[in-house]
Parts: C-alpha cells; structure tokens; sequence
C-alpha cells in the first residue's frame, strides 16, 4: 500500500509541474510550405499557442523595378508575381494605364482579354485543386491535375506565345488576334477541365478522410475575414457574396466583357478548409462556362485601339483591381507624365490573405497546420513581390 501511494504522489507532482512549450520552426525551405515561406509555431504539446508568418525570402522588388520601366516593359515583371495566373496579372495595371491616358480598347480586344484571363484562373486553379489532396496524403490527384493543366497551357501558348509568361497585354488591347483553330482547340480543352472536375469531386469531395480532414477546420466568420482583408474564393467561402468580376466597373464594361455572359458567384457558408476547397472547385467549372460563352459570340473587329507609337502617360493617378485567381488583384499607378511610372503600389490577394495566419492557426493542432495553409492557397511570388 505504501509503494501505491508514493507512486500516486509521483504522479500528482508530475501533473502539477508546467510543461515548457516547443517552438516549432516551418520553413522557410521545406516542404509543408509551399515556397520560401517560414512560420514560427509556439506549442503546447500538439496544439498551437501563437503562429508568426515571417516573409520577405522571395523579395524580388517589383514596385521598385516598375519605376525604371516604361510602361510596355511593366507587363514583362508583373506577370511573373503569381506566376501561375500570369495574364491575369497584366491585366489591372494595363487598365490603370489606359484610364489614365482615356483610352478604351476595342470590344474584341475585350472579349479576349477576358478570355485569357479565365483560361489563367483555370490553369491556376486547377492545380490547387490536386495539390490539397498532397497536402493530406493523396498523390493521385495532383498528377491529374498537372496532367490536364496541359491543355490549358497548350492554348494560352498557341494565343500569345508565351506557357507561363505570356507579357501579352497591351495598352489599347491585345498584341496579336487569335490564331486558325484555335476556338475549336480551346471547347476540347474545356472539356477535359470538365471532366477532371468530376474526377477530383469523385477522388476528394466525396472521401471520408478528406472531409474529416477539412471540414470544421480552419472556419473564418465573415466579419473576420473582412476585418482581415482577405478576398477571392477565401472570403466567398465565408458566406461574403463578392466577387469584382461582378461588383466593380471593371467587370462591367470597364475593359473586361464579364457583363456580356451569364455566370454565378459562389459562396459557402462554413467558412472552413472544405468550403474553400469547394468554392475552387465550382469557380473551375463557372469559368469553363465563362470562356465558351465568350468563344460562342466573340465579336468581330480591330484588337488595338489608336494609341501613340511612344507611350507617355499623362499626369495622375489611378487604382484599378481585378479578380484574380487568388482574390483582388490591384495596382495603385501614379504618373508624372513620363515614360515610366512615377510610382506603382501592388496590392496583391497572397499577402492580404495571408495576414489572417496568426488568428486562423491559434488553437489549431500541428497536422491541421499544413491543411489550413494549403487551403488558404498563396503564391509566395504574390506575397514577396
């Protein structure tokens, strides 16, 4: 009976004393952090105490570069910030430029604009969209997803030249038209992203571990993720109806033709890893819809507007923000009446999205850390800038 009660004693003292927490450091090479991003996790056991993004690895100084090109030479930097949606970057400071010089692009230039732009989204998209089932243990779909990101690419590059950094955009419209074919090309294209929807809806949506994995993890109130700044399929999958395709004049006969086509904006109401995930998902399959109605009636026409030979901006200001793949995109240009920009702010979806990292992990546990991230989805490119 004595040995049995100094062992209980033993324990009762064990329990008793305060356990040192563990700083746990992810990053910023390795693995589970999609880049050459570092987080410092404080513990307590297996749960996080305190979470502190620490960027800055990738700083390749855009905004400071802006101001030593002229205007056209911009296009080439940008589209290098989310390298996987590149177009779409291009797209709002081409925009910012033409506000500021009055100047509006033909209605065909606007319709491919678009086009390109989506065909970015779903070349973006979709490999998130196999890239989550890694960060849980499923290979599989990620080979899919590189597999028929392939026919996405194939047409962007038939179009303008360029896979991944088409430097495409020009102001007053578009560099060249649209080659032989290539509507035709790009609707069996679209099936195949059709089809590889349905088959991450069979592999991931539908999967018991998955679901497990995702759903109730990671939930963002609205009102937090306004407070946040947080944009794209993140805030939509938190109940907030937003979208600048539709809630801005830039979607609405301001340089894009999303106003001309029928399209819907999703929203979720959980707020959690899954509903991010299935928010992607359906924009995939809404932006598929998009650019076939934008093949179907394409209008005939001139793909440049008059602009002068050498391009000289007048004087002022302008901030123009488009919906890019990962959330709103925006350029703040201010012009001095030169060749070049006098300043360029980027406000980029990455980092604002990002900043939400420390509330969102608190309390989380180490495994949900890396699922969470992953269903933020950012570019470190977009972050650094």
């Amino acid at each position: 009976m004595a040995y049995i009660a100094a062992q209980a004693a033993d324990a009762r003292v064990n329990i008793e004393l305060e356990a040192e927490g563990m700083t746990l450091n992810i990053g910023p090479q390795h693995p589970a952090t999609h880049g050459t991003l570092r987080i410092v996790l404080q513990l307590d056991g297996e749960q996080v105490v305190d979470a502190d993004p620490i960027m800055g690895y990738m700083h390749r100084g855009y905004e400071k570069l802006a101001e030593v090109r002229t205007y056209p030479q911009v296009t080439t930097l940008i589209n290098r910030i989310d390298w996987l949606g590149s177009f779409a970057n291009e797209v709002p400071f081409i925009l910012a430029a033409e506000q500021l010089m009055d100047i509006e692009a033909p209605p065909r230039a606007r319709w491919i604009r678009t086009l390109l732009f989506e065909l970015a989204r779903i070349a973006n998209v979709t490999l998130f969209l196999g890239d989550m089932g890694v960060q849980l243990g499923a290979v599989t779909p990620v080979f899919y997803a590189f597999r028929d990101r392939e026919y996405i690419l194939n047409q962007i590059e038939a179009a303008t030249g360029g896979r991944f950094h088409p430097n495409f955009d020009r102001i007053g419209g578009i560099k060249d038209d649209l080659p032989a074919g290539w509507i035709a090309d790009t609707k069996l294209a679209l099936g195949e992203i059709r089809d590889f929807c349905d088959e991450m809806e069979d592999l991931l949506v539908g999967n018991e571990i998955f679901e497990a994995r995702t759903r109730g993890i990671g939930v963002i109130p609205a009102d937090v993720a306004l407070s946040y700044g947080l944009s794209g399929a993140n805030v939509r999958a938190s109940g907030v109806d937003w979208d600048l395709r539709r809630d801005s004049p830039v979607g609405q006969g301001g340089g894009l033709a999303y106003d001309e086509v029928d399209w819907k904006v999703w929203t979720h109401t959980d707020g959690d890893s899954f509903a991010r995930y299935w928010i992607r998902l359906q924009e995939v399959r809404e932006a598929c819809g998009i650019v076939e109605q934008l093949l179907d009636g394409l209008p005939s026409g001139p793909i440049m507007a008059k602009v002068p030979r050498i391009i000289k901006v007048p004087a002022g200001e302008a901030y123009v923000a488009t919906e890019n793949p990962l959330g709103e995109m925006g350029y703040y240009v201010i012009s001095q009446g030169g060749l070049e920009p006098f300043r360029v702010k980027i406000r980029s979806a990455s980092f604002s999205n990002m900043s939400i990292t420390p509330w969102l992990l608190k309390g989380t546990y180490v495994p949900d850390v890396i699922t969470i991230l992953a269903s933020l989805y950012f570019i470190l490119g977009d972050i650094d800038r």
